[in-house]
């Protein structure tokens, strides 16, 4: 199958920034009585303000928003340890010297999802969806489908790349390929993904005369 654009999620994607996530939700938790391990198990590959209405249904919007900047103010801030994932920096390098398009579509804030990029120093994207553009979270697709308009794409011209549930849901909702990068095992729909792989070290892409591209293993 040949494909025209990227189309990569963030956390556990091109960053690994597992510890930190971990680390601030488990404080968030605690300040709710709440168990790392219900929370931790809910809230991957979604946005947070979506995380947040699960937690606290019946509470008031004001009181979620205040929760929000809480916990957004830490995620901006804790970057420690934060890394790309291995094969990232490379890829997306190779994408910009062969003028392949390419986004980052993460279910993170702004601040949270800038902070993280920085700190794993990865090439900047033209086009960078974040939560604060999109209506409807992951696995809803909208995320993934602004993310192909922006790049002026088809979303079956695009190779969605994920980690989380949510986030594979959302790009075969779309109608995109895509690659899962080090999935639950048990996570639905990995029986429809291109490829499944524990990092980005071994994706091999070859471009034909068009500009569009096929994708491969390496050995």
């Amino acid at each position: 199958m040949n494909f025209k654009g990227f189309l990569f999620d963030l956390d556990g994607t091109l960053v690994d920034s597992l510890p930190a996530v971990n680390r601030c939700w488990t404080q968030w938790g605690e300040r709710h009585a709440l168990s790392a391990e219900v929370v931790l198990d809910y809230i991957h590959g979604k946005p947070a303000i979506d995380s947040l209405r699960h937690f606290m249904r019946g509470e008031s919007e004001a009181a979620i928003q205040a929760e929000f900047h809480w916990l957004e103010q830490r995620e901006a801030r804790d970057t420690q340890g934060i890394r790309e994932i291995a094969g990232a920096r490379a890829l997306l390098t190779q994408l910009n010297e062969q003028n392949i398009p390419w986004a980052i579509v993460t279910s993170g804030s702004v601040p949270v999802a800038h902070a993280r990029h920085r700190a794993a120093e990865l090439p900047l994207p033209a086009v960078f969806i974040t939560a604060n553009d999109i209506r409807r979270g992951k696995p809803d697709p909208e995320p993934y489908l602004l993310g192909a308009e922006r790049l002026g794409l088809h979303p079956s011209e695009c190779v969605v790349v994920e980690d989380a549930p949510a986030g594979i849901a959302a790009g075969l909702a779309a109608g995109s390929a895509v690659i899962a990068i080090d999935p639950a095992a048990d996570t639905p729909g990995l029986n429809q993904v291109l490829f499944n792989l524990p990092d980005l070290s071994t994706l091999k892409i070859t471009q034909n005369d068009t500009g569009a591209f096929s994708l491969s293993l390496r050995a």
